[in-house]
């Protein structure tokens, strides 16, 4: 029986073919439309169809990049089920380097999204109706907010036999049990019945080589335990070791000055060690960042300017912190490698 062409957005996608939708958003006041780029792979072949999101925060371009990797990626050709791939989602954003939409709203608080609500709510509604609606899965992109650098990271609600599957198969060894956010767009996932988690890696604005490189192996991972791609030579990817966080707390600068850190990100950390340290500009009044308890610095502030209450260091709790610790070195090391897909040059 031949597979079903793909509607979206008015537009038809033949089985076996690949092309790029504009999701018309709006338009500027300077008349000027404004799209949603999305491209779309439709295998020849019946499977899932997977939603690979990335940019609902304008400002985080990593997942711009790894979609584009991936989409270069010579297996699509034998794809079964269908890729829809949305590199930048908050257009207006990205093309002011801005978290937000200009009308200050965050997109990933505005979903499930209406037809006449604000800027924001209306293009929630236009993703979630023409992308979201279609999926079987979903992987959702994004990087730390400016001045902040994400250890590579799953967030998913592993309460959900979809998400807790999908986590697993991304193949990070750093998970974070994160319930959903209303307004996100897991949740809007989650109301659409769609398995669906959170990739974390790198800084906003910034390309991060390592953060790239583990998103990418991470989506061809689940598309390969999707079965939407063949098995390597080596035959389907060993599950690959995760940890998950029993929680996870910033530790906070205790008053304004100079930072230094101290620790990098990925660091194991003991409770009461310093992780950097905060001055006045003469070198008077320093005081240390200490962390409260044991783990694993997962996220980190970039920026030495630092205000009191300002949060520096994200560390999470692990019941066998050493061993996350060597298991995220030894993960670190193989994305040298891209056995598993076609790598690039890295950007340095």
């Amino acid at each position: 029986m031949a597979r079903a062409a793909l509607e979206i957005a008015g537009n038809t996608v033949a089985p076996g073919a690949r092309d790029t939708v504009e999701l018309p958003a709006g338009q500027l006041y300077t008349h000027t439309p404004v799209n949603i780029p999305v491209q779309v792979i439709h295998g020849r072949r019946s499977g899932p169809c997977l939603v690979v999101t990335a940019g609902v925060h304008g400002d985080e371009i990593n997942g711009a990049e790894i979609i584009r990797r991936l989409l270069r990626q010579q297996m699509l050709n034998r794809l079964a089920g269908t890729l829809i791939a949305v590199p930048v989602v908050n257009v207006l954003g990205f093309i002011g380097r801005s978290r937000y939409l200009p009308d200050r709203r965050d997109l990933n608080r505005s979903f499930p999204g209406s037809e006449s609500g604000s800027m924001a709510s209306r293009l929630a509604y236009l993703v979630r109706t023409e992308v979201i609606a279609r999926a079987t899965h979903a992987i959702d992109l994004h990087t730390a907010a400016i001045h902040r650098d994400n250890l590579p990271q799953i967030r998913a609600d592993l309460s959900d036999a979809g998400d807790d599957a999908l986590a697993r198969a991304f193949g990070l060894p750093v998970v974070l049990d994160s319930p959903l956010i209303e307004g996100s767009l897991r949740s809007a996932a989650r109301e659409e019945g769609v398995p669906v988690i959170t990739y974390e890696g790198g800084e906003a604005l910034r390309f991060n080589e390592q953060a790239i490189r583990a998103g990418v192996k991470g989506v061809i991972r689940v598309m390969r335990h999707l079965g939407m791609l063949a098995p390597t030579r080596r035959g389907r990817p060993t599950p690959e070791p995760h940890y998950i966080a029993n929680s996870s707390s910033w530790m906070r600068a205790g008053q304004d000055g100079l930072f230094r850190a101290a620790v990098a990100l990925g660091d194991r950390v003991r409770a009461g060690q310093p992780l950097g340290w905060i001055s006045d500009p003469f070198g008077g009044a320093e005081i240390a960042v200490e962390a409260a308890f044991s783990g694993l610095v997962i996220g980190r502030a970039n920026m030495p300017l630092v205000h009191e209450g300002e949060a520096l260091f994200h560390v999470a709790r692990f019941d066998q912190v050493g061993r996350v610790h060597r298991e995220m070195e030894r993960f670190s090391e193989s994305l040298e490698s891209g056995e598993e897909w076609e790598e690039e040059p890295p950007i340095v």
